[in-house]
């Protein structure tokens, strides 16, 4: 959990940061999740992170951090992951009192301790069925800017619903991971963003309404265990008197929509219209800003976090820095300046040489191995160093052009 405080020059006047496994060790979580037994399901306690923002709090109050002066606050949550409030959450929440840290006030809150995140792979059924009940998976796209992802909050709550109906029955909302942060300051449940809610298979991402046969084929009930979603720039009102008390807040200060982390990604790279941003880490992520997207079978649409009437896309490669790592180290002897001049001493389009390379099976496409063709389009299985080189880093950027192109 990261906390950052800017002027209004946009000078960075504090930050810190909570590590959920170093600073939290009672959670014995590992990366700040738990990884279950079958390998698929990942979740993270609820609590850890509602303790790890007590302890963010506390820290800034004894450096002399002046809580008065904060005019507004809003933040960024991982997409995909969920929240369950347990019926009566909301008198708890509206009545927090400021001698308890939150942690202990929240202890019986959720009907789910263990939320799941996007890590999750576990629902692969419940895509299965969703995308069956609306008419195929191009179709849910359509409606919703994706197909069925086993991630994605809708499935996750259908498989909730269909293992444990009784949980399901004592929830009486459910938040998304930055709807559920912004509830915590807000004392109230606070709505989720169009732009996060985008990444749930459940909102129709043209009308910005929650789609009526998502919803119905995920669990019974579910619109209003929602609530309506809101643009991702909504003031929502104003700071619990929780924080004004315990920590010196204005009562003054606004609450701002939170949103999800890649939505964020494109607001605070300040993408405009006609932009693209690549973020090069373990998967590569590529972001643009679109007016008129055509959702397809491979990657993301959702609703843009600055504009509301446009829209954010959002592709998602696996074999990202790790792939380029090997082959630094197969081809370069481990050294980015000899990867470089090799790369360098080749001719762009290298020649009609060609290469796919997908160490890990591959999101777009869904691929997998090293596959090399020549200047005749024959397959071959090795390269020199210097043309293997090109070539992955070609193939890497031309997919990206072409899966970018296809989203419109």
């Amino acid at each position: 959990l990261k906390v950052i405080a800017i002027d209004e020059h946009l000078r960075v006047i504090y930050e810190d940061n909570v590590h959920f496994d170093k600073d939290l060790p009672e959670f014995k979580t590992q990366g700040g999740v738990y990884i279950h037994s079958d390998r698929l399901t990942v979740t993270s306690p609820v609590l850890m992170w509602v303790k790890a923002l007590d302890m963010i709090l506390e820290k800034m109050k004894s450096s002399g951090f002046n809580f008065s002066q904060v005019r507004a606050l809003s933040g960024a949550g991982q997409q995909h992951g969920s929240v369950y409030w347990k019926k009566g959450s909301l008198q708890i929440l509206k009545n927090a009192s400021s001698e308890l840290p939150l942690h202990q006030l929240l202890k019986g809150c959720f009907s789910v301790s263990n939320s799941p995140i996007w890590m999750d792979s576990s629902t692969t059924s419940q895509c299965g069925m969703l995308e069956k009940a609306v008419g195929g998976a191009q179709h849910l796209a359509r409606i919703t800017g994706s197909r069925a992802y086993e991630r994605f909050t809708g499935n996750q709550i259908a498989k909730i619903y269909s293992q444990n109906p009784e949980v399901y029955k004592q929830t009486e909302r459910i938040s998304l991971v930055s709807s559920f942060a912004a509830s915590l300051f807000l004392g109230a449940y606070a709505p989720i963003d169009y732009s996060d809610g985008s990444g749930m298979n459940l909102l129709q991402i043209w009308e910005k309404v929650w789609s009526k046969s998502c919803l119905d084929a995920c669990a019974p009930g579910l619109e209003e265990r929602l609530g309506c979603p809101v643009p991702s720039h909504s003031v929502l009102g104003p700071i619990s008197s929780y924080y004004s008390q315990r920590y010196g807040f204005s009562p003054d200060c606004k609450i701002v929509a939170f949103t999800g982390d890649n939505p964020a990604s494109l607001a605070g790279m300040r993408l405009q219209e006609g932009d693209i941003a690549i973020s090069l880490g373990t998967s590569d992520t590529l972001f643009l800003w679109i007016q008129e997207p055509t959702p397809a079978l491979e990657g993301h649409i959702l609703c843009n976090p600055v504009d509301s009437q446009t829209y954010m896309a959002l592709l998602c490669f696996k074999n990202g820095s790790l792939m380029r790592e090997r082959i630094r180290d197969s081809c370069a002897s481990g050294s980015w300046d000899e990867f470089s001049k090799a790369l360098s001493s080749t001719v762009a389009g290298n020649n009609g040489n060609l290469g796919f390379y997908f160490d890990v099976m591959e999101i777009t496409p869904e691929a997998v191995g090293i596959h090399r063709f020549n200047r005749d389009n024959q397959k071959v299985s090795a390269f020199p160093k210097e043309v293997e080189i090109r070539a992955l880093i070609e193939g890497q950027f031309m997919a990206k052009r072409i899966h970018a192109e296809k989203l419109g």
